[in-house]
């Protein structure tokens, strides 16, 4: 983070890390939904529209299905195989096989891959007791309702789960959603054929009617309730034997060692599972957190405008205890390569109502018409200085060293300045506590959508964010566009600092460092032209958040300062942190879980959430818009706004952090400038056409309140809250 920011290459790997990031994520997300029957949903079972087939009439429970033979079986006199399907359950798993073994029997556990995975210990404990295991599908999705890739896709990951946490594979099978074989009908006939073809045995359950001592399966699942009738029936002891299903027909085992490639594969996907387990619930609390911030930050803005408002009526110049400021002014416009729009930001200058003027040029190296173009403007208050490019910072101290008056006033080339906004912009300064102030910026070029995205994005920040900001005695920066300074106050901290990228920021963070106050004048107005293209606009937001984080950097141990410093930064750069970084980088997240709720949760519900919070955004942008005196037909954009210009944003804030981190430096980048600002203003702002309009600006706009914090007291007057600056006069 030196002075000159050399240009060096751009990180790209940090795309490729996101890339592959978050769509780890969408596919984990993705695989917890299929598990959960959200994603190709195979949950319920559908009717039967054709019966069980006549060779299943009197089949036996265990069926052998292969080459359009049906071959069963069933269980010896006075057998019983017990069958619980399911699980494992960590609550009732552990109980029955502590009941088996008391009371010497054996059973078959037809388990869930997803179930397996979460619980290994108990699949292995299942074998090592000398059970059996057979498959359940993967996720309990009932194979005739599901697809046949997916009904393939369950019983192959089921293999692989057991294989990773139990070590064998087996060929016993019983299909969700059925019981006894004539419950095989329709679908589930179908889907019955298909695994048999597979090589799997199916078993299903006699029917209840049938006697224990003629030799069963019983059919359990793993509850509380079937807990109690298996101990019933273990007790009665109405067979000779309970035992597995293998073993009851006198065949081999149906579990066999897993070969190690799929045991590594089984591990591997029980992590898989484990991990999306993971980011489903993460991704809840991910949206809930965000959501809430995002709301509450909604109805504080609005809040904070209101009060900010509320001062705006109780205090006013005119009173008989405040006076204005009419001391002379010099302004200082830093220029390069600034010859579409020079001339009409000078010539706004110019027609101020505060005539009292210096206008200085700087110009940082021009290679084009800047300078030609400002001496060719007749009057004695404009002066052009010249020098090597050096970046923005140097610029403006190169100005500032040839400052003639003691307020002085900061200007973008490109900005076009109403003829009030010098007088209004400097009256907060009657306070002195006061070292800088912030005017309001808005967007003159605003016909077309991206104009229109950031021309909401203006009135939003100015209107919301900055009367919030200062309310809080927080303001982290003052635009370059507009913003008024004493100039004691700016040769007390050095200047202008040439560390970051972000040089009014890291100026504002500095006076309030040095004690100084900043604040917000809402009715000084400068019009800027905004990039017209989407590089344009990425170059510029791209160097503001890289050089915001720089200051932050900078000014981080001002956290544990006292005073109006350490309360400044406490307050300022936890906002920028959670606000301006944090929720930028979950934002995707966001977006992706809300992608996935549209799709294959509840659309319903995913549509009423995404409409409740556009419309507590759209009442807060016309709240905006209507404390800036802006017409309300630009809300038509907002949505818009939210589904593509804010995601460009995201991807601004993570460029930016990744440029920290890799240690990328950065240029003084300047957008390509096209006069439309000009051309869609009309070239005079003092054109009564191209003034605001004033309805619903009443009372928002005249001359500076200077309350609470503002303003010129009367001699041995105080305001209640101001704290003198810890250095100069105002000590």
């Amino acid at each position: 983070m030196t002075g000159r920011h050399a240009q060096r290459r751009q990180p790209r790997v940090h795309w490729l890390f996101l890339g592959t990031l978050y769509a780890a994520i969408a596919a984990a997300l993705l695989f917890q939904g299929w598990t959960a029957h959200e994603v190709d949903a195979a949950e319920a079972r559908r009717p039967c529209v054709t019966p069980a087939p006549r060779v299943l009439h009197e089949a036996g429970p265990v069926l052998r299905l292969r080459g359009g033979s049906v071959k069963s079986a069933s269980m010896p006199a006075r057998t019983v195989a017990l069958t619980f399907d399911g699980g494992p359950d960590p609550v009732w798993t552990p109980r029955i096989l502590r009941l088996l073994r008391e009371q010497g029997a054996r059973a078959t556990f037809f388990l869930l891959g997803s179930e397996a995975g979460r619980h290994p210990e108990l699949a292995r404990r299942i074998l090592t007791e000398g059970h059996e295991i057979g498959l359940h599908t993967y996720s309990g999705a009932v194979l005739g309702s599901a697809s046949p890739s997916r009904a393939g896709i369950e019983l192959a990951l089921n293999q692989k789960a057991l294989a990773g946490t139990a070590g064998v594979t087996t060929t016993l099978l019983r299909m969700p959603g059925t019981t006894s074989v004539d419950t095989l009908c329709g679908a589930e006939w179908q889907a019955a054929l298909r695994a048999g073809g597979d090589g799997y045995l199916l078993v299903t359950a006699d029917r209840r009617s049938v006697e224990p001592s003629k030799g069963v399966v019983r059919q359990f699942d793993q509850s509380e309730a079937a807990y109690r009738q298996v101990k019933v029936l273990l007790q009665g002891r109405d067979a000779d034997r309970f035992t597995t299903v293998t073993a009851g027909l006198g065949i081999r085992s149906a579990n066999t060692p897993a070969p190690p490639a799929q045991r590594v594969q089984g591990m591997a996907l029980t992590w898989m599972d484990t991990a999306s387990h993971a980011v489903a619930n993460g991704a809840l609390w991910v949206l809930a957190i965000v959501g809430g911030l995002g709301t509450l930050r909604q109805l504080l803005l609005v809040v904070f405008a209101r009060v900010h408002v509320r001062r705006l009526g109780r205090f006013r110049p005119g009173s008989p205890w405040l006076r204005g400021v009419d001391e002379p002014v010099t302004v200082l416009v830093p220029a390069y390569n600034e010859q579409v729009g020079i001339a009409s930001t000078v010539r706004s200058l110019l027609a101020s109502t505060h005539s009292l003027l210096q206008i200085i040029v700087i110009d940082d190296g021009s290679t084009d018409r800047t300078v030609e173009i400002v001496r060719n403007i007749p009057d004695p208050r404009v002066t052009v200085v010249r020098q090597r490019n050096a970046g923005k910072a140097a610029a403006l101290n190169n100005g500032l060293a040839r400052a003639s008056h003691g307020i002085v006033v900061m200007a973008d080339a490109d900005t076009l300045f109403e003829p009030e906004a010098i007088h209004r912009l400097i009256q907060p300064l009657a306070h002195p506590a006061i070292g800088a102030v912030s005017g309001n910026i808005k967007v003159g070029n605003r016909r077309g959508l991206l104009g229109r995205w950031q021309h909401l994005e203006y009135a939003c920040g100015c209107n919301l964010d900055l009367r919030m900001l200062e309310v809080l005695e927080c303001m982290p920066t003052v635009p370059g566009a507009i913003g008024a300074f004493r100039r004691e106050a700016l040769m007390g901290v050095g200047g202008v600092s040439e560390d970051t990228l972000a040089e009014d920021t890291d100026l504002a963070m500095t006076l309030w460092r040095a004690g100084w106050r900043v604040v917000y004048e809402d009715s000084a107005i400068a019009w800027t032209e905004v990039p017209t293209t989407l590089r344009q606009l990425w170059r510029q937001r791209y160097r503001w958040c890289y050089g915001t984080l720089q200051a932050m950097r900078k000014h981080r141990r001002a956290m544990l300062e006292v005073g109006v410093a350490g309360r400044f930064a406490r307050r300022a750069l936890t906002y920028l942190t959670v606000f301006q970084v944090g929720l930028p980088l979950f934002a995707p997240l966001v977006d992706i879980f809300g992608l996935y709720g549209a799709l294959f949760l509840d659309s319903a519900w995913a549509g009423a959430l995404w409409a409740g919070f556009l419309g507590l955004q759209i009442a807060c942008a016309g709240y905006a818009l209507r404390l800036g005196g802006e017409r309300m037909s630009a809300l038509w954009a907002l949505p818009l706004q939210i589904l593509a210009y804010r995601q460009l944003m995201y991807l601004v804030v993570i460029q930016s952090l990744a440029t920290a981190v890799f240690g990328t430096g950065l240029t003084w980048q300047r957008i390509r400038r096209t006069g439309t600002a000009v051309e869609q203003l009309g070239g005079d702002l003092t054109n009564q056409a191209l003034r605001r309009d004033e309805d619903g600006a009443a009372g928002n706009r005249g001359s500076r309140r200077l309350g609470p914090g503002h303003g010129q007291l009367a001699p041995g007057q105080t305001v209640p809250g101001v704290v003198p600056a810890r250095r100069g006069p105002h000590a």
